[in-house]
């Protein structure tokens, strides 16, 4: 199946995208066009939870670095790749170890209709809006998307509450904040006045995460995004922490959610040992601003189709 996946996968990039060459000793590094990118493949089958795993080799990261490098990952029936552009984790992979032999551990999870990428020591980052072929192309040189590059804190409160309004949840805001929502975006009547009282010894800390989305109906809290324009990394993870401690079984999606140029950042912090012992660094991913909103264009998209 590996082989057939990743044959299928070269057909294509090979139609669309101009001629492949297979760089020398090594059966999984190829050269597209005339130094237009270099693409690492990787496949994993689907395991018994709906995760996939793969290892990622130092000696062939080293062979990304320079270029305009992309880190495709592959798995049986898949109907669009997952590609992320290297030069993003580069400095990621950098900041920690290799396992004993010498490959990067790494694990696809699909969570509340999101991709998420763990890689060992590292930490999770969401991935979603690096599926398909047009993401692809983008990555490639291929094709170009205007993402506004000056986004503001409330903007990105406003496509966070966004989302969560389109998927269907009630929404916590603080509220000094509720003022500079874009009301294209989110409709104030969907933000709760009040936080479920179930959380009662967290409740202090839990109104002053940036956005959570709540089961409507019901006091669930299904995720907690902190954004962390210029603030403190590390205050976004302790509060998640104390509702993680408090509240274990829980489990909702804790997302930070900064400026790509903050991801390295993020790691540092979340692989500091207070995180490590409580589990935190296992459970909380970063989004960068450019996936949240894609992430927004497309859930958007999707009401309207």
């Amino acid at each position: 199946m590996p082989n057939d996946a990743k044959a299928q996968f070269l057909q294509i990039i090979g139609q669309r995208f101009g001629r492949l060459h297979k760089l020398p000793r090594t059966q999984s590094l190829y050269d597209l066009g005339e130094g237009m990118a270099r693409i690492y493949i990787r496949y994993s089958r689907i395991h018994t939870r709906g995760e996939t795993f793969y290892g990622l080799r130092q000696e062939d990261l080293r062979l990304l670095d320079g270029r305009n490098s992309v880190i495709c990952f592959l798995w049986d029936n898949q109907e669009e790749p997952l590609s992320i552009p290297y030069m993003d984790y580069q400095e990621v992979f950098g900041s920690t170890q290799p396992a004993s032999d010498g490959q990067y551990k790494v694990m696809l999870f699909f969570r509340g209709g999101q991709a998420e990428l763990y890689i060992a020591k590292a930490g999770r980052f969401n991935v979603d809006a690096h599926i398909g072929w047009k993401r692809f192309a983008e990555h490639v040189g291929k094709l170009e998307e205007k993402v506004p590059s000056d986004l503001s804190h409330s903007q990105v409160q406003s496509i966070l509450a966004g989302i969560g309004q389109i998927k269907g949840y009630d929404l916590w805001i603080p509220p000094h904040d509720r003022e500079g929502l874009d009301s294209s975006k989110v409709t104030l009547s969907n933000i709760r006045d009040v936080l479920p009282s179930t959380y009662a010894t967290v409740e202090e800390v839990l109104r002053e995460v940036d956005v959570v989305w709540i089961q409507r109906g019901a006091s669930q809290i299904q995720a907690l995004y902190e954004v962390e324009h210029s603030t403190p990394i590390y205050s976004a993870l302790l509060r998640f922490n104390d509702v993680h401690l408090d509240y274990p079984t829980l489990r909702p999606q804790y997302v930070v959610v900064a400026d790509q140029s903050r991801r390295a950042l993020f790691t540092k912090q979340v692989s500091r040992p207070t995180f490590r012992y409580s589990g935190l660094d296992k459970e909380c991913t970063f989004l960068e601003y450019g996936d949240a909103y894609r992430w927004y264009l497309k859930a958007a998209l999707a009401t309207r189709g």
